[in-house]
């Protein structure tokens, strides 16, 4: 039987320097990679990615990829679209803070608990979608993540 590569979820996360939205996909994201599912995910570069990186195109290309953006504008959601393919999940910081009641979460620089409640809350999307996208069981059966019990 031949090796094949195993199956992982790219995440483009948004490169929202100024504004703490794009703190909080950042900090998600990392938290993803390498707490909640380091051997089913993998980073894309925007950055690079946008700076016409082939191999950040390709992978995108071919796995399926989410793009985790701070706000509406989705730029990690068009820009995948544009020189990829369409992701497979698009998930909005603007939209979940609102759908869990966030408000005021500190500056780009430093988070405060509610900024560090919404990553949580972010990740546990990324979580959702990975698990999703890989068929595996949902978060808080998997691992206790989410509010669940193991």
């Amino acid at each position: 039987m031949p090796n094949l590569p195993r199956k992982k979820v790219g995440l483009i996360s948004c490169s929202g320097e100024e504004m703490p939205e794009g703190t909080v996909t950042r900090r998600a994201v990392r938290k993803v990679l390498e707490t909640l599912h380091p051997d089913d995910t993998v980073t894309l570069c925007l950055p690079l990615f946008l700076a016409g990186g082939e191999g950040e195109r390709a992978f995108a290309r071919y796995y399926p990829t989410i793009a985790i953006d701070g706000c509406d504008k989705r730029c990690a959601a068009l820009a995948t679209q544009k020189y990829s393919a369409k992701p497979a999940a698009s998930i909005v910081v603007t939209e979940i803070a609102k759908e869990c009641g966030c408000k005021g979460m500190g500056s780009a620089r430093r988070l405060n608990a509610e900024g560090l409640r919404l990553t949580d809350e972010v990740a546990g999307k990324i979580v959702d979608e990975t698990n999703r996208l890989l068929r595996k069981k949902p978060r808080d059966v998997q691992r206790g993540v989410g509010g669940g019990k193991p």
